[in-house]
């Protein structure tokens, strides 16, 4: 939950900022084992003061924390499974959060907030998709499935605005309190289905059948990502569009949403993150375009921890999200096809 650095201009804007990609080099673990008063990275300035507390500035950010911390680092690589996206660790710290997903001042305050860009994002760019619309329902037919939908903060508003979602999550507890949420609401409970499942056990019933799919900060949780971006392509239709914000994998990204959120401040449950998962746009963009996914837009996301407002900003390096469709190229060769015939048979009838 958190943004940071510049990247190359991308194809398409969002919501009037252009998205902006390419690091140009691997992220690597953080590393914080300078001496005192010494920078320990020249791209990430680690001081320590005389009373063995040690600080990090950048991009107008202070954030502190003591020696003992810095045992804390995580230093590894990508768990991959080819059994399930689904790490049954951090399904445990959900399943004991379930009651919370509608505190609005609780542990996911962030995620409420996030609505206030997240939910234009998705809506502004699905309507470059279509001709016309409803000024009261401008989502109205379309189909989307959120992935990871948790209590159904997402759902609803995309509810709301006519679209008919399928919200689906690994934790029963989740879809307990997302059913119960959407009942008081008479339209949300014919606009919106939800189902205890992971995203693999509905890909051969739905392949293709949705307009959208949208996995908001979910991808630094799966086990397998590629597995994961495949199972988002094969459900979308051709020209369908797939929405992910995230967290960037930078040592700026480690700092705040492990050692600040979690260690320092407690904005989120300690072991809600681990910083291995974080993805960098440049791995993410890998996936998305070696499935068929045209990526349009990656723009980063900053949070405001003091106040509890997200803003969008070119600063990529702590969260961003991105927009990708997949390709109708096969469409439009069925299309070419199509068409072929009747020109053949003008030809003949000339001759």
């Amino acid at each position: 939950m958190w943004g940071g650095r510049g990247l190359r201009a991308a194809r398409g804007r969002a919501l009037g900022l252009a998205g902006v990609r390419r690091v140009g080099r691997k992220a690597e673990p953080p590393r914080a084992t300078g001496l005192e008063g010494k920078q320990t990275n020249r791209t990430l300035p680690w001081l320590f003061s005389n009373n063995g507390i040690m600080y990090l500035k950048s991009n107008n950010i202070t954030v502190a924390y003591s020696n003992k911390m810095r045992n804390l680092r995580h230093v590894g690589t990508r768990f991959r499974s080819t059994s399930t996206t689904v790490d049954p660790k951090e399904m445990k710290i959900f399943q004991a959060l379930a009651f919370k997903w509608w505190d609005e001042q609780g542990v996911y305050a962030p995620l409420h907030s996030m609505n206030d860009l997240r939910v234009p994002f998705i809506r502004d760019n699905l309507l470059k998709m279509v001709a016309g619309h409803q000024l009261e329902s401008p989502l109205s037919g379309m189909k989307i499935l959120d992935v990871g939908c948790g209590g159904g903060l997402l759902s609803e508003p995309l509810g709301r605005l006519g679209a008919l979602v399928t919200g689906i999550d690994p934790l029963n507890e989740n879809i307990k309190i997302a059913q119960q949420h959407k009942s008081f609401d008479p339209i949300l409970d014919k606009r919106i289905q939800y189902k205890a499942c992971i995203l693999e056990d509905i890909v051969e019933e739905t392949a293709e059948s949705f307009d959208a799919v949208v996995a908001s900060e979910v991808v630094e949780h799966v086990n397998d990502l590629e597995t994961f971006i495949q199972c988002c392509c094969k459900v979308l239709k051709p020209g369908g569009s797939l929405f992910i914000t995230t967290i960037n994998k930078t040592q700026l990204s480690y700092a705040l949403a492990i050692i600040f959120a979690e260690q320092i401040s407690g904005i989120v449950p300690k072991g809600t993150h681990t910083w291995e998962k974080f993805v960098s746009p440049e791995e993410l963009e890998s996936f998305l375009e070696s499935n068929g996914l045209l990526v349009q837009t990656i723009i980063g996301m900053l949070y405001n921890p003091f106040s509890g407002y997200w803003r969008w900003t070119e600063n990529t390096s702590i969260n961003y999200a991105a927009h990708a469709v997949k390709s109708n190229a096969q469409v439009e060769t069925e299309e070419h096809h199509a068409k072929a015939p009747g020109v053949h048979s003008q030809g003949a009838s000339q001759r």
